[in-house]
């Protein structure tokens, strides 16, 4: 059982940072990947930033040089650190922890509940 819980949103003006933290708790054998995906109303959820267990970072075009993400491994947990904000990044965004729970079983997708990041212009 992986529990993943993310937090940080809230509402900032146009050109401030946000920092989301999402931390992965449970029996998790091993991580393969985290990342962050976002879904605005009406439209389809996609992917923002992730990153592997390699340390191997990807990054959807829109953010590229504003969002980092980051991680803690020894706290499971990865966080986005997003600068100068865009009334277009407004969504919910969400935690996805790409693990294995045992040795016996291969990698499975767990999800947060997701958190509102609100950016006024």
């Amino acid at each position: 059982q992986v529990r993943v819980v993310e937090s940080g949103g809230g509402l900032v003006q146009a050109g401030g940072s946000l920092r989301l933290s999402c931390a992965a708790s449970g029996t998790i054998f091993s991580f393969n990947a985290m990342g962050w995906y976002r879904q605005a109303p009406g439209k389809q959820r996609e992917l923002v930033a992730s990153i592997t267990s390699g340390g191997t970072t990807t990054y959807t075009d829109s953010v590229k040089g504003r969002f980092t993400i980051s991680r803690e491994n020894a706290k499971n947990t990865v966080y986005l650190q997003m600068s100068s904000l865009k009334p277009e990044d407004t969504a919910v965004y969400y935690c996805n922890c790409d693990v294995r729970t045992s040795v016996y079983d291969p990698t499975r997708d767990y999800w947060g509940q997701g958190t509102q990041v609100t950016v006024s212009s």
